[in-house]
């Protein structure tokens, strides 16, 4: 069962790479200089080789499966940046392909609202990040212990503040929708294509640099509890 367990987390790595090699084919054709998209896979390919060296390290003690999981995500973050190239930009393999765009945008926006609900839901309802300080931190004790007796059920019954944070909460939607907005228009450029969205040199950065800092915030959950031992990482 283990070994079964291990190949099947090797064989996500195995394909995150494949994956990257049949981007080379798509989005760096013979004949024209696509230094920028060559960049953009390199890259992705040695994330995910730094990735499984960091969660194989002896010190850090992690799993290969959730970093398999991030190397497919952030080939996946690659592809949908490439494929948000121009469509006259030579360099892109897809520029014909309809199919694949609504395929992507449809793929794209169901990713981004999931995401967006977990984070919103989860975010508001943490009480570790911009809680309102006069309140306790889930799960400490209180400095001082109610011993008094007799207390009248009203004021057993008084309305608790909530532990979360609004405004917080407020951002997190703000940005999410935000981000929805320039998803659709287009990131504000114009486009001779109606049925084109989400297409333009903007997009491609953005996807680009989610994939990075997707990367990184992944690399700094394993390699914190190295460099910082006196934190305590809940």
């Amino acid at each position: 069962m283990v070994c079964c367990f291990t190949c099947c987390i090797c064989r996500m790595l195995h394909w995150s790479i494949c994956i990257v090699g049949i981007f080379f084919i798509w989005f760096n054709p013979a004949g024209y200089d696509c230094s920028i998209n060559v960049f953009f896979l390199v890259m992705t390919m040695i994330l995910g080789f730094l990735l499984a060296i960091i969660a194989l390290h002896p010190r850090v003690n992690g799993s290969l499966l959730p970093a398999a999981v991030i190397s497919l995500y952030c080939a996946y973050l690659c592809y949908t940046g490439l494929s948000s190239e121009p469509r006259n930009y030579e360099c892109n393999g897809l520029n014909k392909s309809k199919a694949v765009t609504t395929s992507t945008l449809v793929l794209g926006m169901v990713t981004t609202v999931l995401s967006v609900l977990y984070s919103a839901l989860r975010a508001g309802s943490s009480t570790t990040f911009l809680s309102p300080p006069s309140l306790p931190r889930s799960g400490s004790k209180p400095l001082l212990e109610e011993v008094e007796e007799g207390k009248t059920k009203k004021e057993e019954k008084e309305a608790k503040p909530v532990s979360y944070s609004y405004s917080f909460f407020h951002q997190i939607f703000a940005l999410a929708s935000m981000y929805s907005a320039m998803l659709l228009s287009g990131w504000t450029s114009t486009s001779d294509s109606s049925d084109l969205i989400d297409v333009g040199w903007t997009s491609v950065w953005v996807r680009i640099g989610t994939e990075w800092v997707t990367a990184g915030l992944y690399a700094w959950t394993l390699l914190a509890p190295v460099f910082l031992p006196d934190r305590e990482f809940a």
